[in-house]
């Protein structure tokens, strides 16, 4: 029997159980996707962290440390971190003392139902991307320890994760993502301790020179590197949701700001696998599998089962985040404002759930369509995430500047650049996306109706 694989499963069914146990939680809307705004201190950091440290960081950034050296890792951790840490400083606060319940919710509340929707449109793809990079290398993980297909791991990865998210909602993914949180940070310094007792470190300068060498020319300038993670991670609905979901503002900017922090000081953990690993298992292995490999290699079966526990809880957490996020924007922002107030709060809860349902097979398929586990997580950052930005930073500091014209020709400039950009092999898409929404916006900003005031209640 192969007992990897049930231990895996098992540790899968234990998640399960406790979303299926906190299921009757969810009584309005608001429980369903921000846990009633009452998540405390411990809840509220490894949300965060949970959510945002997910197999991009685990796997991509042992890859990249691997293949290209330390400034191959400028995204992720160090972007991302600074992301969340910029998010908990500037803006967390003032998002959390106005009643809402979505990130579309603020452009509603100061340009409109149109502005509302439009953002949303452009928001759900991303968060689709992002979930589609997690089912990817969830269904990697289940097909490394079984002898199911590609296919048929990652549809079974699919079908667990939309039946924990739908079912449980933010709720139970917070509760969830404390545990999640734990058993990832204990399976990262158990495989961390293994490396320094195996004298990692003595040759960490020489490996880590040695991928500096190897490393092909950067496509891109640090400052593009560094602004997708950065200015995508502040826009992302994903972890606005969190910061909704706190119960307060101070709390709000606090546990935002130590998620920033705790997800440097446990991303720095893969990177420096990466960086040694070599020494270990020479230089041809395929990047994205040296984590794996590197603990299947030197970790006892029982220790490489709590490291896949480990790498499974970063999927988990951050995917049904994804997914929560996608039928959230879809339910709550597009199709419930047609029904105007008939819609009770069991029927707003049907939606939503039968949101994250949709979006979750939406999420396999372009899965089961990608070849880049990487290139997932860079297009779900990078598209949109620069037209959000500015709306977000006008509304919250600027709400007397522009009006419903400038809002729409920010969102729309920005993911047009951003595609064309992107097609047309530029080294600064993100950047050109960011310019061509700040000056959209600008340019119009005296014409239009300016619509409503962002509300503070």
């Amino acid at each position: 029997m192969n007992w990897i694989l049930i231990a895996l499963l098992g540790y899968v069914l234990l998640q399960l159980a406790v979303v299926f146990l906190l299921a009757r939680k969810p009584q309005t809307e608001s429980d369903y996707l921000l846990a009633g705004r009452s998540l405390g201190p411990w809840l509220a950091v490894f949300s965060v962290f949970a959510t945002w440290f997910g197999a991009e960081t685990c796997i991509g950034a042992t890859a990249e440390a691997y293949s290209g050296g330390l400034t191959a890792v400028a995204a992720d951790p160090f972007g991302y971190a600074l992301g969340i840490v910029a998010m908990g400083l500037f803006f967390a606060a003032a998002l959390r003392k106005r009643g809402l319940l979505t990130l579309a919710d603020v452009f509603r509340n100061r340009w409109g139902s149109g502005i509302e929707r439009l953002a949303a449109l452009v928001m759900i793809p991303s968060s689709l991307l992002w979930a589609a990079a997690q089912v990817r290398a969830f269904g990697q993980v289940i097909a490394s320890v079984s002898d199911l297909s590609f296919i048929a791991a990652t549809g079974l990865a699919a079908f667990v994760v939309i039946v924990y998210t739908a079912v449980g909602g933010m709720w139970a993914d917070a509760w969830t993502d404390l545990v999640q949180g734990l058993v990832l940070i204990l399976g990262l310094l158990l495989l961390l301790a293994v490396f320094v007792l195996l004298g990692g470190f003595e040759a960490l300068p020489d490996t880590a020179a040695a991928a500096a060498a190897r490393a092909p020319a950067r496509a891109r300038p640090l400052i593009e590197v560094l602004a997708v993670p950065i200015f995508g991670t502040i826009a992302a609905q994903e972890l606005t949701s969190r910061v909704l979901a706190m119960r307060d503002a101070k709390l709000a900017r606090s546990a935002t700001v130590a998620a920033g922090f705790l997800y440097l000081a446990v991303g720095l953990i893969p990177v420096v696998i990466g960086l040694g690993a070599a020494a270990t298992l020479g230089t041809g292995v395929e990047p994205e599998q040296v984590l794996s490999r590197y603990a299947q290699s030197q970790l006892p079966v029982i220790l490489y089962v709590v490291f896949l526990g480990a790498l499974v809880s970063a999927i988990l957490s951050t995917l049904s985040g994804a997914l929560l996020v996608a039928g959230s924007l879809a339910a709550h922002n597009l199709i419930a404002p047609l029904a105007g107030d008939r819609l009770g709060e069991r029927a707003k809860l049907r939606l939503n759930r039968a949101a994250v349902v949709a979006f979750g097979v939406i999420a396999y398929l372009i899965s089961l369509g990608s070849d880049s586990l990487y290139a997932l997580v860079e297009q779900a950052s990078g598209l949109a995430s620069a037209g959000v930005l500015v709306l977000m930073v006008v509304a919250i500091f600027a709400p007397a500047v522009g009006g419903v014209a400038s809002a729409a020709a920010a969102l729309i400039a920005s993911v047009a650049v951003y595609v064309l950009a992107s097609n047309l092999d530029a080294t600064m898409p993100y950047l050109a996306s960011l310019a061509a929404a700040v000056c959209a916006y600008a340019v119009l900003a005296p014409f239009g109706p300016r619509a409503g005031r962002l509300s503070r209640t």
